[in-house]
């Protein structure tokens, strides 16, 4: 029957109260085994999906006599969302090594393994075994970074370099300059004001931390002298932020680290940088460009170094402050420390993947080891799903555009949709605020589905378990593998498959 037969006020009257709904046996019984206020709270959006369907025209008599037949059905479904986790694993196809949407730098396996060794039982966490007396939770990363940055130029270890763990670069940045300049001035260039996602701006940090902004130059060029002109009796700090998600080009000057460094000595004022990413490691080994480390700039005579745990540095979330001994104390000192300091966790991950650093095994460390495939490594990989998909690929021509690049087949079946499937060449980005100009080349899938748009196969692809994440570039789905781990290639297969039987 029609809704022209059956007003909506009708099908509003045909659906069952919450009440009767639980007192049918199937939602009963569903009720004894996940508790009345969990089924309970699933029958009410169960009825409020119904009623939202019979408000848009989706429903008519029949219809909702199906729907209310299997609504037991259906209330379980809701129940079983409502008790899975939120939090779940998704594929990475989009090529972004570092995407902050999909939690950034996949974590080491070594750094999974040693949070469940430690937090699912006690821990030294602030413990000195040998003593048996209470201890600090820093020499658990201490003893690795000082391996790590404390190598100066003339191959000696100093020690006057120390570092401390707070939740995130945002933090680091907040405490280093709540401590070393509250209440007064800290000279910045106006073209390093940035501001990074999630609208973080460097100048609201450096407000809640009690410094006071001097900015200095021009949007494209800031000299030596801007910095030393700006200088006052209420200067506490010279401030460098590295430009790590834009870039300036054209008519443009920035002092160097060299004159930064040579003016703060020469008026005994501390210089910071704040450098965001965290490389560790030279990465134009890896093909990136431009990115410095952190023991550049502790080497060039930065006093102090914040850097993010989950960016290029590869490990969890967490922002580190590296740099002279004294003035990390200092920090440290600050009870502003304590609200900021993280957890067991974090200290776990954080020193596994610092380890792997210190046995040089970067291939263990997920980020490094995206950044250093090749597009020939990936262009084989793209090529053996397209054909475990049941696709006969004939390799392309390299060096050609998108459009022409690649090669094309197709999966059919007796029904009207045909999934079509090109290998072509594109480009993998960082990511994560990161490394903004570099590119690597990669091989990827292209993907259209006859009677599908691209933005609904991309988010047919996403609704599989796991979810398939994927760009949309030019009307079609683009799958790049460089972020795709090797063991996931079988479940993309899968998921390709599914639309051939569509």
């Amino acid at each position: 029957m029609s809704l022209s037969k059956v007003s909506k006020p009708g099908l509003y009257r045909e659906l069952p109260s919450v009440d009767e709904v639980m007192h049918t046996s199937a939602v009963a019984t569903l009720a004894s085994s996940h508790g009345a206020t969990t089924v309970t709270d699933a029958a009410r959006v169960v009825l409020a999906r119904l009623r939202e369907e019979i408000a848009s025209g989706l429903l008519d008599e029949n219809a909702l006599k199906l729907a209310l037949a299997g609504i037991g059905s259906a209330i379980e479904e809701q129940v079983r969302r409502a008790m899975s986790y939120s939090l779940r694993q998704v594929i990475n196809a989009r090529g972004v090594i570092l995407h902050t949407n999909l939690g950034r730098a996949p974590l080491v396996e070594a750094a999974i393994e040693h949070i469940r060794e430690t937090a699912g039982a006690y821990s030294n966490l602030e413990f000195e075994i040998a003593s048996g007396e209470r201890g600090k939770r820093d020499v658990h990363v201490q003893r690795l970074l000082e391996r790590l940055l404390g190598v100066g130029s003339t191959g000696e270890e100093p020690a006057s370099t120390r570092t401390i763990v707070v939740n995130n670069n945002a933090a680091a940045v907040l405490l280093a300059l709540n401590t070393l300049a509250d209440g007064g001035e800290v000279v910045v260039s106006r073209g390093e004001l940035v501001e990074i996602g999630g609208s973080f701006r460097v100048p609201d940090v450096m407000a809640k931390s009690g410094a006071v902004l001097r900015e200095v130059g021009t949007t494209n060029r800031t000299r030596i002298g801007d910095y030393e002109n700006a200088i006052n009796e209420k200067t506490r700090l010279l401030l460098r932020v590295h430009r790590s998600n834009f870039e300036i080009t054209g008519f443009t000057e920035q002092a160097s680290m060299a004159e930064l460094r040579d003016l703060a000595a020469k008026r005994g004022i501390p210089l910071m940088e704040d450098l965001g990413s965290g490389a560790l490691v030279d990465l134009r080994n890896f093909g990136v460009e431009g990115e410095p480390s952190v023991i550049d700039s502790l080497r060039g005579g930065v006093d102090v170094v914040t850097y993010s745990g989950d960016k290029l540095l590869g490990g969890p979330q967490a922002g580190l402050i590296s740099g002279r001994a004294d003035l990390v104390a200092r920090m440290r000192a600050n009870s502003l420390f304590r609200a900021l300091r993280v957890d067991k966790l974090t200290y776990a991950a954080l020193e596994a993947t610092l380890l792997a650093y210190v046995t040089r095994d970067y291939d263990a460390i997920p980020t490094l080891k995206m950044m250093r495939l090749t597009k020939e490594e990936i262009g084989r990989r793209a090529g053996a799903i397209a054909e475990r998909v049941g696709i006969e690929i004939s390799h392309s021509t390299p060096q050609r555009t998108r459009r022409e690049a690649g090669t094309t087949a197709a999966v059919e079946n007796d029904s009207s949709a045909k999934l079509q499937i090109e290998v072509i060449d594109g480009d993998s980005v960082i990511g994560g605020g990161a490394a903004p100009s570099a590119v690597l080349p990669t091989r990827l899938l292209a993907l259209t589905c006859e009677g599908l748009g691209a933005d609904e196969l991309a988010a047919r692809l996403r609704a599989g378990d796991p979810p398939i994440v994927a760009r949309v570039e030019e009307g079609c789905v683009l799958l790049d593998l460089r972020t795709v781990f090797a063991e996931q290639d079988e479940m993309i297969v899968a998921s390709l498959r599914l639309f051939g039987d569509k």
